[in-house]
């Protein structure tokens, strides 16, 4: 695997681990979630811009936000009892078709 997708993965996880932690700070008013998010976020902006020499930006973001829409959605509906009916279920499948059909059949993800 290069390593611009492990930055980018990684990128997605400290993404998801902050906004996560986002809904668990109640609004900032709990420290050690808050502590997590914005240490979270930083990483995640850190790893995109490693990634970011080796991909073109809406490339990058796609990838990231369509990950980060996927996991978190069902970090939510795991963790915070969150519901999804059925067209939500859909789109997200379709999220993640769009990324698989990026990454299997575009040259600009830098394969």
């Amino acid at each position: 695997m290069p390593l611009h997708y492990l930055y980018l993965i990684l990128a997605v996880l400290a993404e998801t681990i902050a906004t996560t932690a986002l809904q668990a700070s109640q609004q900032f008013t709990r420290f050690g979630p808050t502590v997590l998010v914005v240490i979270g976020y930083g990483l995640a902006f850190y790893l995109m811009t490693l990634t970011l020499r080796y991909m073109p930006v809406g490339i990058v973001y796609a990838i990231w936000s369509g990950l980060g829409i996927f996991l978190i959605a069902i970090i939510g509906w795991v963790v915070f009892g969150q519901r999804l009916d059925l067209p939500a279920i859909f789109g997200l499948l379709l999220i993640l078709v769009g990324i698989l059909v990026i990454h299997l059949f575009s040259n600009t993800t830098g394969h």
